[in-house]
């Protein structure tokens, strides 16, 4: 919808992404360990742990800290990490997805229906929620990376469903099993991505007027917080007026 975005999109914006660094290599850290441990330490062969390394560098993530990640997934064959998906309804029962990897499933459990109940929210059963959202590719990519014109080109020969360019990246949609046959297409021009993988998107998203947006939105920021937290969905619709601040907030 124009003059709007999605909370997905949104976090990735360079001002907030600047704030959360620390947090962000953390997270990204993780997820190169899993994918490392999950599959060949090459990345060439290894798309899960590529996807993670290029997202790293776009977020400027020192080479150290990437060889750190890899090498963590050899030294400890007691690292084991589960992946599990918390679906639930947030303040203004806003449908939520949450993306966890953890080392200690009660203690994630906790955190996140603690968090849902601090804002008046509810964790529920598995598939409460996920009937508002749809699976898909999404690819983002710096605009300075390539041009309009470019990306479009690449997206339509990868197969892609929509490739829309606005604010700071350019934004491909995939099927979900086309993913990794459209990002090896747009490989072709561009290596590093801001984000790169299969997200929750919402089917029908919720506008909400100012304060009760700012209200839901400290609350998709305190689950992300959390350290097991990895991803967070929501339907949420966010006037682009209001998306340029949320970073100040």
């Amino acid at each position: 919808m124009a003059g709007h975005s999605h909370w997905a999109g949104i976090k990735h914006r360079k001002g907030r992404a600047d704030k959360q660094r620390s947090k962000i290599f953390s997270k990204i850290s993780k997820e190169i360990t899993v994918a490392a441990k999950l599959g060949s330490k090459d990345p060439s062969t290894n798309p899960r742990l590529r996807s993670a390394i290029q997202m790293a560098r776009s977020s400027n993530m020192p080479k150290a800290n990437i060889e750190r990640a890899i090498n963590k997934s050899q030294g400890n064959k007691n690292l084991n990490y589960s992946s599990i998906v918390y679906e639930g309804f947030g303040p203004e029962k806003i449908a939520i997805m949450v993306e966890v990897l953890t080392d200690n499933k009660n203690r994630t459990a906790s955190n996140i229906r603690t968090i849902f109940q601090k804002f008046g929210g509810n964790l529920g059963e598995s598939g409460v929620a996920a009937h508002q959202f749809k699976q898909s590719g999404v690819i983002r990519i710096d605009k300075e990376k390539i041009t309009s014109n470019e990306i479009l080109e690449l997206a339509i020969n990868g197969g892609a469903e929509d490739c829309l360019s606005n604010g700071e990246y350019h934004e491909i949609i995939t099927k979900k099993d086309d993913f990794y046959k459209v990002k090896l297409e747009i490989e072709k021009k561009v290596k590093n991505f801001v984000s790169a993988g299969i997200e929750w998107i919402p089917t029908n998203k919720v506008l909400l007027d100012n304060e009760k947006t700012k209200s839901v939105v400290s609350f998709l920021e305190t689950l992300e917080n959390d350290d097991d937290v990895q991803h967070v969905y929501a339907n949420l619709e966010i006037n682009n007026s209001i998306s340029e601040k949320i970073s100040t907030w």
